[in-house]
């Protein structure tokens, strides 16, 4: 009980302090293409342009969420018990992390969020997948394990704050984040049948999203992912 209480705390005070930072440092552009679930667990799956992914993504999003992140970022006692506090669940990345995916799928069957980004790693240009690039199956993977739904989402402009320009007052660069309607599994379909179909409606899903972005919003190439050296480069 005492355990749970502190990470209550813990939770609310990094997320409402990331909140104050991302107040002033950024206009964000929310797009909810449906109302999230409310109730019950799902999938939060987005493409991933940067470090600052995460952390935008939560202060944006009406419900909490668990990210699955690399273990890398557990190293020392006080990461390990800073993520760990915030319901992170640690990911090998080597392989598959059979204890990653249980955790994630228990957590998935008590009502939880789980956050996952397909591409294994920061992606922009032609290697994203709102570009249509190619994911790892993990997503498909956890959705037919647990039965639960994939919500997939997009992330855009949170690369620029590579830049350290960016982080300066008067800049304040948009970031835009939008979220489409849950991917609800089919019946009839099992194994690796039900993961391709999966994995396949959910890039359709990511590439529709962004587009309907860029549309919406009236973005340009610029504001499309660039590398972080690219990003750090600009004037």
């Amino acid at each position: 009980m005492i355990q749970g209480l502190l990470r209550e705390i813990h939770w609310h005070l990094v997320t409402k302090t990331l909140w104050l930072l991302f107040a002033f440092a950024a206009r964000r552009r929310v797009l909810f293409l449906a109302p999230p679930p409310r109730r019950g667990g799902f999938i939060l799956a987005t493409n991933h342009i940067s470090h600052f992914d995460p952390p935008l993504i939560t202060i944006t999003f009406p419900r909490k969420i668990d990210w699955i992140a690399i273990a890398e970022l557990f190293h020392g006692r006080f990461l390990h018990a800073f993520f760990s506090g915030l319901n992170v669940i640690p990911v090998d990345r080597s392989g598959a992390d059979r204890n990653a995916l249980r955790t994630a799928v228990k957590r998935l069957k008590d009502g939880r969020v789980i956050g996952i980004f397909p591409e294994g790693g920061i992606r922009d240009g032609a290697a994203s997948i709102v570009n249509g690039a190619g994911m790892k199956p993990g997503v498909a993977l956890l959705a037919a394990m647990s039965g639960a739904p994939i919500l997939p989402g997009v992330i855009l402009g949170s690369d620029r704050f590579y830049n350290a320009k960016s982080w300066l007052p008067w800049r304040r660069p948009k970031v835009w984040l939008a979220f489409g309607k849950p991917i609800e599994l089919p019946e009839g379909l099992t194994g690796d049948a039900l993961r391709k179909h999966l994995q396949e409606a959910f890039a359709r899903e990511i590439i529709a999203i962004k587009e309907r972005v860029v549309k919406e919003f009236g973005l340009t190439e610029a504001d499309l992912p660039h590398s972080p050296q690219q990003r750090m480069a600009e004037s």
